[in-house]
Order: structure tokens, then sequence, then C-alpha cells
């Protein structure tokens, strides 16, 4: 069980959660429940999908984890005082007000962060709204209550009933029915990507083929095919009397249950399991088709025509991309089409996709055309919107369609070479040494980059490309956290002016005034030391391009090892300065200890890489 004081604001990332409301009529009460959320700062609401005749509003919050968590529990104490289910009727399953509420992993938190989200959630609606709580999927607290559907089994209806059962003693909340709000099912899943693949015809019927081809839960097994396409050939059914036992693996048949059941043993699963897995008996197969498993887990498809855009889709479910994902699918449908004389025209996402999600089709891609993945991060997302055709029907908006994209963009990054030039030269004291010191390393991580992927494209080196990819990857990391850092490094010094301008009228005023000073200079050291460590880090990484990159590139990489030293010294430059004003000697001993260990370490660097390049020039 989670304590239900559980912290989580000193958590960073970001987190889907994705409440559904048991209203979708009344758009003055979807609105106020969804102003309780979003009232939260840091939260944004991305989607607001309210539907009339199931009754019911699907809504799509993002925010870190406290952020998060305060949103989803504002929204179902607003949804509690609203929504009366006593007199709710609509076609979609439902038991509560607030019916479901699962947490989701986009960026920078794993599973287990939304998990712990999820149960101090719930905890907290059970003890301060007094909601009774059954959690599901990932954050469930009993095997048996996994399933959203047999969690929430006989609906509201059953309820009264149900809360009697001490086996449904809810998770959290009071063992008592709550005729008002119902109950509440909180849980953590994993990212749902609904995405569509976009064929060249009209015909429903030949995007459900391709469906039922990917899906995981397949299709009925047929043989002999007239033509392409798979629903040409003729059935396969079990025939007890006949002793015809037909393997869904491979069409092979039998003549006795132990015989097919030996077959499928060997290839790793059961006739138990393959008929349990479609909802079948085995002792009860007589004349029951022979079910196979689509290609993938984790993946649901259904063939539809989308009369506007005058095309057939396979509309597709990824309900775990860790699994299977989007280039996964789109390969396996073109291989598919191209077998029927289909071709894939391109691909649509349906809402918002995590950043993890498609850059690992990016680089999927690049690895499928022999190129490095050691480049600039919008060059990776826009080899994955090209190779999956994400522009075919519509242009892809990056920024309202990827959740979790980092990015280096920044008041003074996003500026003009000029402009940031010209705000460095003026009488104020920021952006400073600090800024410049970060900016000199990530020009040094991009150097490198470029030596590692220029030594990557030669053939004469291809033994190399393992290592190079690697190290262009590396620095590419490095060069968006320095650039980023030049932002951070103005920010730091920012809060130290601000501390010093807090009022100290009377003694606890400017005792107040004394601590925010130390903690800004405290932070304004932290920023820069951080720099310096990064810049190190390039500069060990540019003497490694030195020594194995391509000689007609060494003096890029000998560049590269002199930016990132004047990053190293200038970062620690700002580290001393500011360490004159802190009182914490013990810390202070530590950063003094550290920094000279950076400097004798970037020393010695920069001095190897110059000794190889005296001896290629």
């Amino acid at each position: 069980m989670t304590d239900s004081t559980t912290n989580f604001d000193s958590m960073t990332g970001l987190i889907e959660c994705v409440p559904n409301i048991s209203e979708g009529r009344d758009r003055q009460k979807i609105d106020q429940i969804v102003a309780a959320a979003t009232a939260v700062p840091e939260v944004r609401c991305l989607d607001v999908d309210p539907g009339s005749d199931t009754h019911r509003t699907v809504i799509t919050l993002v925010g870190p984890p406290g952020p998060i968590a305060e949103a989803a529990f504002r929204l179902v104490r607003e949804s509690s005082q609203l929504i009366d289910m006593s007199q709710h009727h609509g076609a979609h399953a439902r038991h509560g007000a607030t019916d479901v509420c699962p947490f989701i992993p986009v960026s920078g938190v794993t599973m287990e962060d939304c998990i712990a989200v999820a149960r101090s959630v719930g905890e907290r609606i059970g003890a301060e709204l007094e909601i009774p709580v059954y959690m599901y999927d990932r954050a469930a607290l009993r095997e048996d209550r996994r399933s959203l559907a047999d969690v929430r089994r006989g609906e509201y209806e059953a309820l009264p009933e149900k809360m009697t059962d001490p086996d449904w003693a809810p998770d959290f909340g009071p063992s008592e029915f709550k005729p008002g709000p119902g109950v509440v099912t909180v849980g953590a899943r994993e990212f749902l990507i609904a995405y569509n693949v976009n064929l060249n015809t009209r015909d429903k019927p030949k995007a459900d083929d391709l469906a039922m081809e990917i899906r995981e839960k397949g299709r009925a097994v047929r043989i002999d095919q007239k033509t392409p396409y798979y629903s040409s050939g003729k059935l396969l059914r079990y025939s007890i009397s006949d002793q015809q036992w037909p393997s869904n693996l491979t069409g092979e048949i039998f003549d006795s249950r132990e015989a097919l059941d030996q077959h499928l043993q060997e290839n790793g699963t059961s006739l138990a399991d393959e008929v349990a897995f479609f909802g079948q008996d085995c002792d009860a197969l007589d004349g029951e088709m022979v079910m196979k498993r689509g290609t993938f887990e984790h993946c649901r498809a259904v063939g539809w025509v989308i009369p506007e855009y005058g095309r057939a889709q396979i509309s597709i479910n990824l309900t775990d991309f860790n699994v299977t994902n989007m280039h996964h699918v789109v390969d396996a449908c073109r291989d598919l089409a191209e077998s029927r004389g289909l071709v894939i025209t391109g691909s649509e996402l349906v809402g918002v996709v995590p950043y993890r999600a498609i850059r690992e089709s990016g680089e999927h891609y690049l690895r499928s055309q022999g190129s490095s993945s050691g480049i600039p991060v919008k060059d990776i997302i826009a080899t994955a919107v090209q190779s999956l055709g994400l522009d075919d029907l519509a242009p892809f908006d990056l920024n309202a369609t990827v959740l979790g994209m980092p990015t280096t963009r920044g008041e003074l990054t996003s500026m003009e070479i000029h402009e940031f030039t010209d705000e460095v030269s003026r009488d104020s004291p920021a952006p400073g040494g600090g800024s410049i010191a970060a900016l000199a390393g990530s020009l040094g991580a991009a150097l490198t980059s470029m030596v590692a992927n220029l030594t990557f494209a030669k053939r004469k080196y291809r033994k190399r490309q393992p290592e190079m990819e690697e190290l262009a990857k590396d620095v590419q990391r490095l060069k968006d956290d320095l650039l980023r850092a030049v932002d951070e490094d103005t920010a730091a010094f920012e809060e130290v002016i601000q501390a010093m301008r807090l009022p100290q009228g009377n003694p606890e005023q400017e005792d107040l005034r004394k601590k925010a000073i130390e903690s800004g200079y405290r932070h304004a050291t932290e920023v820069p030391m951080n720099t310096a460590r990064l810049c190190l880090e390039v500069l060990e990484l540019a003497a490694g391009a030195v020594n194995r990159g391509m000689p007609a590139s060494v003096t890029d990489a000998g560049t590269a090892c002199w930016m990132a030293r004047a990053g190293v010294e200038s970062a620690l430059y700002n580290v001393r300065v500011n360490l004159g004003e802190l009182q914490d000697s013990e810390w202070k001993s530590s950063i003094i200890e550290e920094s000279h260990q950076i400097s004798a370490q970037a020393d010695q660097f920069l001095e190897d890489s110059r000794l190889q390049i005296d001896k290629i020039l």
C-alpha cells in the first residue's frame, strides 16, 4: 500500500492521465470537471471527447507526476459532486461518475512511477472523498483485478449486491455502495497509440483482410487460397468424428488430439493454450473453426472506409509500443499489401504519440537504410514521419502530436546568432561566462558528432561504424544538454539577483534573505559545475574522435577538443567565483576538489589529442 502523503513534486517527467467520466451530454458539467483538473499548474488538457450515445467523456490530461496526481484527484472530486450515477444511462459499460482513471508513462518516468502515482491517488480518493476505489491493470493490488472488464462486470447496477461480498471489498475507501458517485477504478497502463494505415482502395474487405493478419486475435485458418486474398481459401474445422485435428500453426491435419498436441508442444505451445486464447473449449471443438493468432501482440486492428478520404484504412490500436510499434505494423502491412496487389500510401496518427515511440521508429528506418542514428533529434523524427508516411493525409504537426518531445529552445538559444552575441555584449551580468561555457561545449559536441558521422559514412572505415554511431549518439545527447545549460546558467544567476532584492527590514526578513542568497549561489554554482562535467565528457569523446575518426577530419576533432576544454575552464571560473559567496565549507571543499580533478583530466585529454594531431598533420 502506498502512503497517501507520498510527495511526487520532486519527480520530473511527463505522465498522461485519461479519466473517463460518466457524462457525455451536459457540456457545462463537462467543462466544469475539466476546469477543476486544469486549474493545477503545469497540467494541460490535450483532448475532451464527449459521446452522447455512450453518455461518457474521455478526457486526456498530461503533466509532471505531482501535478497530474493532484489534477486527477480534483477531477474525481468534481465528478462525484456533479454526476449522479443513480440517474445515469448510456451505451458504454460504466460503474462510477469517474469510471476509470489510468496513468500512463510518456517521458522521463517509468511504469513503476505511474503505479506509485495511481495507488497514491486511489488511496487519497478512498480516504478523503470516501468513495470506494478498485485498482486495475498494472496498478492492481490483486491479480484477479488486473482486467478492467472483470472489475466492472455487472456495471453500476450490480454494485449494491457486489459491495456486500467480502471478496469484492474495494482496495481503498469504504466497503459500502455509494449511489451518487458509484466506484472509481484507478490504474496504470502503457500508452495506447491510435494509428491508421492507409490503402489505395475503397474496399473494406481488403482492409479487413490485412487487419486480421496483423492483429493479436488473428483469424480463422484457411487453406488452398484461390487468390492472394486469404478469404478465398477453405475454412479449417475440427472434426472429431472423422479424427481430423488441424494445426492452427501449419494447417497440417493430425489423426488424434494427442498427435496435434505433441506437434503444438514442439512449437512452444499447446492445444489447451491455443483454444483458450480464442475462448474455445478443448472438450467441445467438434465443428469449431480452427483459429490462428495474428502477427503482433498488443495489436488490435480492423478495416474500415473513410468516405472523406476516399480510401480504406486499417484502424489499429497499439496497446504497448514497447512490444509492437508503428514501424512493425506498417512494414508488415506493406508486405501483405504488395502480395495482394495493393499499396500502402501512408499512415495517420489519431491523437498523440510518445516521443520515445516515434524516435524508435525513426531509428529503425535509419538502421534499415544503413545510416547513423547519431544525428539531431528533429532529423530522427523527420525520418520517422517520412518513412511511416504520417503526412499522407494532412501535414504532420510535430508540436501538437509528439508528447514529451525534448527541446533545446530557450530564451537565449532560440535567438539568432547575431542577436545572442549582441545580448552577451550588453552591460548586464547575464548571460555571461557560464552560458558561453555551455555554448562552447555544445559546439565541441556538434563538431565531434560531425566527425563521427563522416567517418561512419566512409566505406573505408565501415568496421568502425558501430563505434562511430555510438560516439555520435553520445555527443548528440551532450550537445542538447549543454544547449539547455546556456539558458539554465542565466536563469540560475537571476535567482541570486532576485534573492538580493528581498526585503531586509527586520531580523526575520534578513534571515530569509540570507538563506535565499545562499540557496541562489549554491544553485548558481551547481549549474556551471554540471556544465564543466558535461564539457569534460565532450572533451573525452572529442579526443576519441581525434584517434578513431578519419584523418581528413582530424582538425575538426581537434577544434572540438579546444572548444570543450574552453568550456571546462570557463565553467570552472564561474564555479570558483560563486563559491566565494557560500558559507557551507564542507560542500565548498568537495566542489573545489572535484574542480581540480576535472581540470587535470581535461588537460590530459587535450594534451593527448594534441600529440595525436601532430602525428597526423
